[in-house]
């Protein structure tokens, strides 16, 4: 293996869209680990999901060899990062393994949120940070004011700022340099007790599970005895390697390298992002920093739309898993929708990566119920605090002394011309604001406290639609407030739907409800008889809709006479709709949870 002070090991972070795939192409484009006919744009983007979207969700791993201008050899560790804001822990997992980040500036838009929070994360390891304006080909680039921008909020020299266009390739050349001179080599003893730290983890059918590790000390080789320090499970490595897009096997790994092991692990739950790999036979005195379990925020039941295909569904939950170490789950049912899961997800971009997941590598089709939060309540007596995120535990509302919601620390980043909009917005979703700070003559830091539950429906869509796309947004959990929190049953023809259930804010609940009942109204397909549509909260009705019933038209034999001829034929079929709807049931379609989910209004 090289020696360390030929290893660079560095990661790129930045705000969505701010380039971080495409300058991680032209990298791996210019060191020649692919050919021209194989190459294809974020080449380390892996999933059809990543491609359409233009996001990266897993963290990927790149060993590139280079030629410096002095003529040595190096190798630089690329550990690409995802930059959506649900996705945080992945990226401060992959900061970890590094000595050093590329800080990645769209010059058409400046520092943004996520390049602040992401750049105080670096800085926390205390990484070597190498501040790249990207995208200076475009026309509306601006790079003296996105220099002044990284002087200013940043608190990084622009001077030392490298200037590139990773769509064209420009300054790429500088970059390798930079990055070989300013990022220092990884210091670490291969000589001292083995400590290894898992930033990733994916599964192969044939081999088990492939561990991504970045070593800070020790080496680890075939053959070797190790363990996983947080479960204390304990594996012989069958073999290990670096990444060059394919697995290439070396044999081993030392001090300083980044690379995979494969040992036959076959539970993925043994396997933990960020935990601590050490010798089994001679083990490191403690674990390194920073890991921590990955705890969901946003939770939903998910159920085959076929009852009988729930035992697929587990099959292919279980194999996501395997791929997805941050997804929790447990069995749930419903009365309206058979045997299902309730999940767990980092946040509402995560639930809809694992849905499209679930439908096109595993072609399952499945129902989301509504997203929730997990609130505390306290009880009356002494039966103490719970935690509910399932609509369905949720107590009498006479056995509640109190509640808390979760809330979070919302940062902002938006040009002065959508201040008001914004500021409606997040007023709107009970918002507090904290602080507002002007970065520049035209940008403007607004910070808020508001409940997580609020931001869960439509909260991001909006922001991005009001501001045009420039606004950025970024959170952080900040611990739980009091609240008024009440269920809201949907009834229909009387009864309660438990799938249709909501947990909501008592000030939100009427307009929730009247939303819900519309659209079921346009969903539901019409009977012999009237449905009413009723959103209650507790024994209190506060929304309804009827559909209509299908109607016989009894008085077309009547050609005028006596009107209480007529009123005699409604009268019948008026006391025939009665019996009916007493026995008659309401098939619910699979499109009217759909479409009760359905955030935005179409």
């Amino acid at each position: 293996m090289a020696e360390t002070a030929f290893i660079r090991n560095f990661c790129i972070i930045a705000h969505i869209d701010h380039g971080k795939s495409t300058l991680a192409d032209r990298l791996i484009q210019k060191a020649q680990l692919v050919k021209d006919r194989d190459f294809q744009d974020q080449i380390l983007d892996t999933m059809d999901i990543e491609r359409e979207r233009g996001i990266t969700i897993k963290s990927q791993a790149v060993a590139i060899p280079y030629t410096a201008a002095d003529g040595r050899e190096y190798r630089l560790n690329l550990v690409d990062t995802p930059g959506h804001v649900d996705f945080t822990y992945e990226v401060s997992r992959a900061i970890n393994s590094c000595e050093g980040a590329l800080l990645l500036v769209d010059a058409t838009q400046g520092v943004q949120a996520q390049t602040l929070s992401n750049m105080y994360l670096a800085l926390e390891h205390n990484l070597e940070i190498v501040p790249v304006i990207n995208k200076i080909d475009m026309q509306a680039a601006d790079v003296p004011g996105t220099k002044k921008q990284i002087e200013k909020d940043l608190g990084l020299d622009a001077e030392d700022a490298l200037l590139v266009s990773a769509r064209r390739g420009t300054g790429v050349d500088e970059l390798f340099e930079a990055i070989v001179k300013r990022i220092p080599p990884p210091a670490g003893d291969a000589a001292a007790p083995l400590r290894a730290l898992i930033f990733d983890c994916h599964y192969d059918p044939y081999r088990g599970v492939v561990v991504h590790l970045r070593v800070f000390d020790g080496r680890i080789t075939r053959g070797m005895k190790i363990m996983f320090m947080s479960g204390g499970s304990v594996y012989e490595v069958e073999t290990a390697g670096v990444f060059k897009l394919a697995l290439v096997e070396t044999g081993e790994l030392s001090a300083g390298d980044v690379g995979y092991i494969i040992a036959g692990v076959k539970t993925v739950s043994d396997v933990r992002v960020g935990d601590t790999v050490t010798g089994a036979d001679a083990p490191c005195a403690s674990a390194l920093p920073g890991f921590r379990e990955v705890k969901p925020v946003v939770f939903s039941s998910i159920y085959p739309v076929d009852s009988n295909d729930y035992e697929e569904l587990r099959l292919s939950m279980e194999k996501l898993k395997l791929n997805d170490a941050s997804l929790v789950y447990e069995k749930d049912s419903s009365a309206a929708l058979g045997f299902g899961f309730r999940c767990g997800f980092l946040g509402l971009l995560h639930l809809e990566v694992i849905q499209e997941r679930l439908e096109r590598e595993f072609d399952q089709s499945v129902i989301f119920t509504a997203p929730s939060v997990k609130y505390k309540v306290s009880l009356r007596g002494a039966d103490g605090e719970m935690l509910v995120d399932n609509p369905v535990e949720y107590p009498d509302e006479g056995r509640i002394e109190a509640a808390w919601e979760p809330y979070i620390r919302a940062s902002i980043i938006t040009p002065a011309g959508y201040l008001g909009n914004i500021m409606t917005l997040c007023l709107e979703k009970r918002g507090v604001q904290t602080n507002l700070t002007y970065l520049d003559e035209k940008r403007v830091e607004l910070v808020y406290d508001m409940p997580l539950a609020e931001v869960l429906f439509d909260f991001y869509d909006r922001l991005k639609s009001i501001s045009r796309g420039y606004a950025s947004f970024d959170y952080d959990i900040t611990g739980y407030k009091p609240t008024e929190l009440v269920k809201l049953d949907i009834l229909l023809n009387g009864k309660a739907v438990d799938a249709l259930s909501q947990l909501v804010f008592r000030g939100n609940a009427y307009d929730r409800a009247r939303k819900v009942c519309e659209r079921l109204r346009d969903e539901i397909p019409r009977q012999q008889f009237k449905i009413p549509i009723q959103g209650a909260v507790g024994s209190q009705i506060i929304a309804r809709e009827t559909v209509n019933a299908l109607r016989k038209d009894v008085l077309a034999k009547c050609y005028g006479g006596d009107i209480t001829r007529k009123r005699k034929l409604l009268e019948k079929q008026k006391e025939g709709k009665k019996r009916m709807k007493m026995v008659g049931d309401v098939e619910l379609p699979q499109s009217a949870f759909l479409a009760v989910l359905k955030t935005k209004d179409e």
